[in-house]
């Protein structure tokens, strides 16, 4: 064979592969000479099974057969310069796979040139290919062939250099129990000197290339497979109308051993068998230009693996990349990753200002620091969820090196409209890793950016909009983050109006409880008032359920002494309880718990209203609920769930705070 050729060094193929494929989510179908007949998996006894084990359980063994295994690379063409780093991927990925040789599809250069620039891209092909630990095989497709430049084509166009310097246009060679013949889609018109792959009587291979395929068909005749390789794939009909590949595919119909036709040009995989019991595939690109980026839909850079057995043949397509060196996850590599995913966006400042009519403006601080050893490629953005905020930081790319931190200003606006659902913007973070002969993508992350709320209208909580929270599920629980509750240590009074739908399970009807702080539950519809102190939860639970479907004011206290509960104003149960408030930085959740990630949880199904959080013991007797509830100087939070202002529900205590709605928020009327 000609120089170009890396030597085959003869490594088996993985045995895991198969299990490598499945884990990746890989596509695979397989094929037999005869339809009908399907591969013998019997168990024979097998002496070389031990075990000191006494089981009535006999494994049965691996069917011991002969088998290799070869790969397949689509074009290359129209992705220069990083089509050339993909296939440089696509060359260590087959040397962890170690199969017993390399096909290719042809376009295997950009071409279209002259000679010194047609040399220059051969040059550049073979030296990464020749980085392949086993023989590749070469087929010439009409990026390989065509010449273009001044003055008129060579005879052959680039079929000498072609030659010369990759091999034969057409040719064939045996390995183990197959043969393998390469055929030449680009003959074109010898005597006009033309070439082209859309024009019906230039798409005919010739009489004499047609003789080589019926010789090379005869000396393979007893082998149990033969595979071919070509370029254009003119099975497929359209542009390829007028060719005569009806001729050779009833030659390889008649040879009766032919397995599988392989193809490119087309830049997508496509499935075209089996026809007459030959399998055609086609394949998208191995480096070459994409149209889309859709790998479910056959548009990605990939390999085929072709997997031999005497009476059946696999092929599965693995994407570029996706092949793994399981001794590159040391110690040191898995700490690498784990420091570099902990970049991601910090709101260091905020300036962005709310406004009651929706309007917002303001600028943001954001800072990213990077903790790992390796420098990293980052794109900052204003994530597409937050698509009704002006901005004006428009994907911005960075490289992020190791141990330092960048920070950087993001000026922020929404225009007013009040009665528009809209969103909280998100400063988003695309990461990629550098590594030392690959790029690590990690998931994208984002952060919530801060908002402050202005000056609120004196009218705004009137109540002239009288709702309520209906929560359905965790989705519909409203967060009101613990930074804003600024409760500090001592008595206090939590209480809120509840009108449950249902009564089973424990739920979380206000609560921020977490091995510490406090809340109100609803324990098989009976309502509880919990408050850890000094570690310990204290507990006053009343007895008996709250009416379905029936509003029912809750409030439980702390008073320094006791913890309490009071059920339609009338107090149910005291504990004696003394100690400091054990806190936590969990959110608080009107409607769920919230679990040990700060999520919601354990839901209140039903309607909750009038929230209120007071310093203090509010209520020392019995009393009579008032069914709007007033901000008094003790009180920490208020929120009358009247209203919404976007993502928010306003706080109409001293605090101004806010309440962040859950996707499934929704207000309701009492």
């Amino acid at each position: 064979m000609p120089t170009c050729f890396s030597p085959l060094l003869n490594k088996s193929f993985a045995a895991g592969l198969l299990c490598l494929v499945s884990a990746a989510g890989l596509t695979a179908t397989s094929s037999a000479h005869d339809g009908d007949e399907s591969h013998s998996h019997e168990h024979p006894p097998n002496e070389s099974f031990y075990t000191t084990r006494e089981s009535s359980q006999v494994l049965p063994l691996a069917v011991e057969e002969d088998a290799f295994q070869f790969v397949v690379y689509g074009d290359r063409t129209g992705g220069v310069p990083a089509g050339l780093k993909v296939l440089e991927q696509a060359v260590q990925d087959t040397n962890l796979l170690s199969p017993d040789l390399v096909m290719t599809v042809g376009d295997l250069i950009q071409g279209y040139n002259e000679k010194p620039e047609w040399m220059r891209q051969m040059a550049e092909y073979k030296e990464i290919m020749n980085e392949l630990d086993v023989r590749w095989f070469p087929v010439a497709g009409n990026h390989d062939v065509y010449w273009r430049g001044k003055g008129p084509a060579p005879q052959g166009q680039h079929d000498s250099n072609y030659e010369e310097h990759f091999g034969p246009l057409w040719y064939t060679f045996r390995h183990k129990n197959a043969g393998f013949v390469v055929l030449y889609s680009d003959e074109g018109d010898p005597v006009t000197n033309q070439k082209a792959f859309n024009v019906g009587k230039l798409q005919r291979m010739s009489d004499k290339q047609l003789e080589f395929l019926t010789e090379a068909l005869k000396q393979h005749k007893d082998l149990d497979h033969v595979f071919v390789f070509l370029h254009h794939p003119r099975w497929i009909g359209g542009g390829y109308t007028g060719s005569n590949w009806d001729a050779v595919h009833g030659l390889m119909k008649d040879a009766g051993n032919v397995s599988a036709v392989f193809a490119g040009h087309i830049h997508h995989m496509r499935y075209d068998g089996p026809k007459d019991g030959i399998e055609y595939y086609t394949l998208a690109t191995t480096g070459g230009n994409l149209s889309a980026d859709i790998p479910g839909a056959g548009y990605l850079h990939h390999l085929n693996v072709v997997t031999v057995r005497p009476d059946d043949i696999s092929v599965a397509s693995l994407p570029v990349g996706a092949v793994m060196d399981p001794t590159q996850f040391t110690p040191e590599f898995v700490d690498e990753i784990n420091q570099a995913r902990k970049v991601r966006p910090m709101i260091t400042d905020s300036e962005l200002l709310l406004n009651t009519d929706g309007s917002a403006a303001g600028q943001v601080t954001v800072t990213i620091k990077n903790p790992s050893p390796r420098d990293m490629d980052v794109t900052a953005s204003v994530g597409i969820a937050s698509r009704d905020w002006l901005s004006s930081l428009d994907h911005d790319h960075f490289t992020l090196a190791a141990g330092t931190s960048e920070t950087f200003t993001v000026k922020l606006r929404r225009l007013a409209d009040d009665t528009a659902t809209w969103t909280i913007p998100r400063i988003e973070l695309d990461r990629v890793i550098i590594g030392d002969s690959t790029r690590i993508e990690l998931p994208s992350v984002s952060t919530p950016v801060q908002l402050q709320l202005a000056a609120v209208p004196a009218d705004y909580f009137s109540g002239q909009n009288n709702q309520c929270l209906e929560v359905t599920g965790e989705r519909s629980a409203i967060r009101v983050d613990s930074e804003s509750l600024a409760l500090p240590d001592g008595p206090f009074t939590l209480e809120a109006w509840l009108n449950p739908s249902q009564t089973e399970g424990m739920r979380g009807v206000i609560a921020k409880t977490e091995r510490s702080e406090f809340a109100i539950f609803s324990d098989e519809g009976v309502p509880q008032f919990d408050v850890n102190l000094d570690g310990k939860y204290y507990s006053a639970g009343a007895k008996d359920k709250l009416a379905v479907n029936k509003w029912t004011h809750v409030a439980g206290i702390f008073d320094g002494e006791n913890v309490r509960i009071y059920v339609g104003g009338k107090q149910l149960a005291s504990v004696a309880a003394k100690g400091t408030r054990k806190t936590n930085t969990y959110p608080l959740y009107v409607g769920a718990d919230t679990d040990n990630a700060g999520q919601p949880t354990r839901p209140f199904l039903g309607k909750i209203d009038e929230v209120r959080i007071t310093t203090g013991a509010v209520y020392t007797e019995d009393f009579e609920p008032a069914r709007r509830l007033k901000p008094t100087a003790e009180t920490r939070l208020l929120l009358h769930l009247d209203r919404t202002l976007g993502p928010y529900v306003l706080d109409h205590s001293p605090a101004a705070g806010m309440g962040t709605l859950g996707p499934n928020s929704k207000f309701t009327a009492p």
